[in-house]
């Protein structure tokens, strides 16, 4: 997850993720939508490999590129377990809603009423 994190973390990186999520590339093609040097693109896609985020195949002379979503897979999970709130929370703030409701509808009704419920 780590090595997912550190390659996600440039930039210059989840472009070329977003590029290579959209079609396979080449890294010529990368390359060509960017200002920086084709050595420094080379070094951030073969970071990507490294990470696993990159999968190449050779086609011809050229090396093709693809997204591999896989590995986010770990952060993702763990990100999520930030975002959301505890699962037991959550019940504990519906049954204090509930708690509230059913207080308040004693309330309005009043307390004959209130008896002949349990008398009844």
């Amino acid at each position: 997850m780590d090595e997912v994190a550190v390659a996600i973390a440039d930039p210059v990186r989840r472009r070329i993720l977003s590029m290579l999520r959209d079609e396979p590339l080449s890294a010529g093609v990368i390359a060509a939508r960017f200002t920086i040097s084709r050595p420094a693109i080379s070094r951030h896609i073969r970071l990507l490999r490294e990470s696993g985020l990159v999968r190449d195949e050779l086609v011809g002379r050229q090396r093709i590129y693809r997204l591999d979503p896989g590995p986010l897979a770990p952060l993702l999970d763990w990100l999520t377990g930030l975002a959301t709130v505890d699962r037991w929370e959550r019940h504990l703030d519906a049954l204090e809603t509930e708690v509230y409701r059913t207080r308040r509808e004693r309330r309005s009704r009043g307390p004959a009423e209130h008896r002949r419920e349990h008398t009844a």
